[in-house]
């Protein structure tokens, strides 16, 4: 997508591993070059499987704070695991709110929004 000029505003590079994409340790010793590697602020999957072991990974073995919805249908889908706490539910309820309230305040014309009403 970026490199179709769709995704503007931002630094890209991949695939890379996971440690690649987060420890500048791991970039250092393997002599990677790239602006993005090991700071990388978004990770993106390839399915749902691997996106849902980045989350369990960060979540478990780094204490973050999750939260998740699922776009592309006609409302957000709240995700969560049955294994998730009430603020991580709470957090993926008010994400999918926030969304929903942005998808109705902008235009059909928004280029931010206008790629998930498809």
């Amino acid at each position: 997508m970026a490199d179709r000029g769709q995704i503007t505003g931002a630094l890209l590079d991949g695939p890379l591993a996971f440690d690649n994409a987060i420890s500048m340790r791991a970039v250092a010793t393997k002599g990677i070059k790239s602006e993005v590697a090991g700071q990388a602020d978004i990770l993106v999957a390839p399915d749902l499987e691997a996106g849902n072991m980045i989350a369990k990974q960060l979540m478990y073995l780094a204490g973050a704070e999750a939260a998740g919805i699922v776009l592309g249908a006609q409302v957000p889908i709240i995700l969560t695991s049955r294994a998730d706490d009430s603020r991580t539910r709470i957090a993926s309820a008010t994400v999918a709110g926030l969304y929903n309230r942005a998808m109705h305040r902008c235009p059909v014309s928004c280029p931010s929004i206008q790629a998930h009403r498809r």
